[in-house]
């Protein structure tokens, strides 16, 4: 790692020198998402925690504003060689915030419900697919929604007692339309996803191991030392390689996000604005 180490400050300098617009430089976003992510870095390692005031994280609009901006403040560092998610504690996502229910979506004007609920929703997910050309490590580290990005992730590890599920349609009489039952429809097959869609029923760690959302299921404290294992494994190959090789296998994830996610979520968004009690 040191000769990339010295390539990247090399090339850091040459930015300079041509007076090239600065890239996002790690201890700026670190800093400035440090309210919902925990981040370090290690030799290109780059490990992002979603949190709240340390503990597992809850869920609100603010978090939902943060998720694509950073996805893109880091695809756009070149100092990330490969990233490593999870959450917090024994929670991927612990719950909603109580404040997100003060005013129903259908009532918002329409420029917040587009930049808040339309631009977000779109942008998190085409941010982490398009933006992030470097390896990704997932770690599902217990129960919680939003769980498409651990599965959009190229390696997905799951804690032992971690399950998943799309709560959308079963829990709340929404569409599932958000990229959680598109990575469910990809990954485990439309007549399984549609029953899990239909339900919101929990999907334990080893059946999700079984069924193909999952690569890895163990104990919770093996979870992110067997992440840095795979991915000090990965840092051993070239970085071109590895950057080629990322780009090869999230091929199908961008051909995916293109063709379906506006569908999805603009029939979910329409259920939304036409339920009042949404």
């Amino acid at each position: 790692m040191s000769v990339e180490h010295d390539e990247r400050a090399n090339a850091r300098a040459r930015e300079q020198r041509l007076g090239l617009v600065t890239r996002p430089r790690f201890d700026q976003y670190k800093e400035k998402y440090a309210k919902h992510f925990k981040m370090e870095r290690r030799n290109g390692i780059l490990q992002v925690q979603m949190h709240t005031d340390g503990g597992p994280l809850i869920f609100n609009l603010a978090v939902h504003n943060d998720w694509p901006q950073l996805w893109m403040d880091i695809g756009n560092d070149p100092d990330n060689e490969l990233l490593i998610l999870s959450g917090t504690g024994d929670h991927w996502i612990a719950g909603f915030d109580r404040s997100m229910g003060e005013q129903p979506i259908a009532e918002m004007p329409s420029d917040a419900f587009y930049d808040h609920i339309y631009w977000d929703a779109t942008k998190l997910l085409e941010a982490f697919v398009f933006n992030l050309d470097i390896p990704t490590i997932a770690c599902i580290n217990g129960p919680g929604f939003h769980t498409e990005f651990a599965l959009l992730c190229d390696i997905t590890l799951c804690a032992d007692h971690a399950v998943l599920f799309d709560p959308h349609f079963g829990d709340l009489g929404a569409v599932p339309g958000d990229g959680q039952g598109l990575t469910f429809q990809e990954l485990m097959g439309l007549k399984r996803a549609a029953y899990y869609l239909y339900t919101s029923d929990k999907i334990d760690a080893h059946t999700a191991k079984e069924i193909g959302l999952v690569n890895e299921v163990m104990p919770l404290e093996r979870l992110l030392p067997r992440a840095w294992e795979i991915a000090d494994k990965i840092m051993k190959k070239p970085r071109s390689v590895r950057r080629l090789t990322s780009a090869v296998v999230r091929r199908p994830w961008k051909r995916l996000i293109v063709q379906d996610l506006g569908f999805h979520l603009a029939h979910e968004l329409l259920g939304l604005r036409l339920d009042s009690r949404l």
